[in-house]
């Protein structure tokens, strides 16, 4: 059996590179495959170099260990989140359509630790309406991989305006950084808060204020 996770066929290709893995350092097209044995090893170096002995009992499994972690958290490489927006139900609706507190864990790629927290995705369609559990799961995709929380929420709201052609696209990410609060200058209860507004969203303050309103006026 192959210790390599293969890419997913038709993932990533072409000129729609670009949004998927958008300065992303080691994208799918270049590192099709998760070369679990050499994880395995650099996770040995790691424990060796900091003292550790990667023999002991309690360690030995641990390289294997994190690098079944790495190809869970970092599945996002390998699929393209566009495919969740391929299938779209026509309709005459063309007020906002509102998805609140999409839970996502993702992983800081400047030191490899995890940041988790919610993202509020809103759009107004012009014709194509997406099925709501594919909102949860582009922030899923795009989530995991290495990244930082300003270019996920750009990612994510392009994603939608470009494939659902929306008039306008509104994403709010919150969420907590370990890289801040359990290193550094550790401070635990801290909150990042980004926001992507595109169209609508962009150009017209009732509307911006609208969808605010919305995110967060039950809260306030």
């Amino acid at each position: 059996m192959s210790d390599t996770l293969p890419v997913e066929p038709g993932s990533l290709d072409g000129e729609q590179d670009d949004l998927a893995s958008s300065h992303v350092p080691g994208s799918a097209k270049k590192h099709p495959e998760i070369d679990l044995p050499r994880i395995e090893r650099a996770v040995r170096e790691i424990l060796a170099a900091v003292g550790e002995d990667p023999e002991r009992e309690g360690l030995i499994e641990t390289p294997a260990r994190v690098a079944r972690l790495y190809a869970e958290l970092f599945s996002g490489l390998r699929e393209d989140p566009r495919k969740h927006l391929k299938k779209f139900f026509t309709e005459k609706y063309d007020e906002v359509v509102l998805v609140r507190d999409i839970s996502f864990n993702s992983t800081c790629e400047h030191h490899l630790l995890p940041f988790m927290g919610r993202a509020h995705i809103g759009y107004l369609p012009d014709g194509k309406v997406a099925g709501l559990s594919k909102l949860a799961r582009v922030v899923e995709v795009v989530s995991r991989r290495p990244q930082v929380q300003e270019r996920m929420t750009e990612q994510i709201a392009n994603l939608l305006e470009q494939e659902l052609k929306a008039k306008g696209v509104a994403v709010v990410v919150e969420a907590t950084h370990t890289c801040m609060t359990i290193r550094g200058v550790r401070k635990p209860g801290s909150l990042c808060v980004t926001s992507a507004m595109k169209g609508l969203f962009r150009s017209n303050l009732s509307t911006r204020s609208e969808i605010m309103q919305l995110i967060y006026g039950e809260r306030r």
